[in-house]
């Protein structure tokens, strides 16, 4: 009888945290892909074989990543407006806590500002698909009425925060106060002065801190 005489090799551990990290890797390209679909072909017309083809990997992985189109383009919405997929929320992030913590109301203002125009940046494409698509899919109706809505409650917590820093205009409520900003800082004006007029985002920014500083904030002193 032979012996093998060769060490036994220890069974290589399983490395989770490799796994989750090639995860996430691959749900970045899918997501990229699909971005990029959307905004060729629009929404309805891309399909979920059509963006697995082209992040190279299988139909059964996009859905198992995302479970439904309408899931996809939730979650790129979602990593849209972040600007990544880490799990912090919008308000903890660091922008917002420089709003709050910025020592008057025109810095407040300008901080937003500029966070808002780095979001439109990277929203407008995005946006226009969800807006296009609207009127014919349902999912994508509830994501246009759901992105209004979150931008409304994230003007009213804006509003809210100047209110309780004693900043906002005598005889200005806070309901006056978040119509103004939701309105002003609509993606559609950003893409209206930027896409179609061809301001550049830092003068769009800076007029948009000046509008409100000028409607909103008491006067210095």
């Amino acid at each position: 009888m032979e012996w093998n005489m060769d060490p036994v090799k220890p069974r290589r551990r399983y490395d989770a945290t490799q796994r989750r990290a090639q995860s996430r890797a691959a749900r970045r390209i899918v997501l990229a892909t699909a971005g990029q679909l959307f905004g060729e072909r629009g929404y309805q017309r891309t399909s979920m074989k059509d963006i697995a083809a082209g992040a190279g990997v299988s139909v059964e992985t996009v859905y198992g990543y995302f479970g439904t189109k309408a899931g996809l383009l939730k979650e790129l919405l979602d990593v849209t407006v972040a600007g990544d997929d880490a799990p912090v929320s919008v308000p903890d992030r660091a922008p917002i806590q420089a709003v709050r913590a910025a020592p008057d109301g025109r810095a407040k203002l300008a901080h937003y500002a500029a966070f808002l125009a780095t979001v439109q940046a990277r929203l407008v494409p995005l946006f226009l698909v969800i807006r296009g698509a609207a009127g014919a899919d349902q999912d994508a109706a509830g994501l246009w009425a759901g992105l209004g809505a979150q931008r409304l409650a994230g003007m009213t917590m804006l509003a809210e925060h100047l209110a309780e820093s004693g900043v906002l205009a005598s005889g200005r409520s806070v309901e006056e106060a978040r119509d103004e900003l939701w309105a002003l800082g609509a993606v559609e004006v950003y893409e209206l002065l930027v896409g179609q007029r061809g301001w550049s985002p830092e003068r769009y920014r800076d007029w948009l801190v000046d509008v409100w500083a000028g409607r909103l904030l008491a006067a210095p002193g």
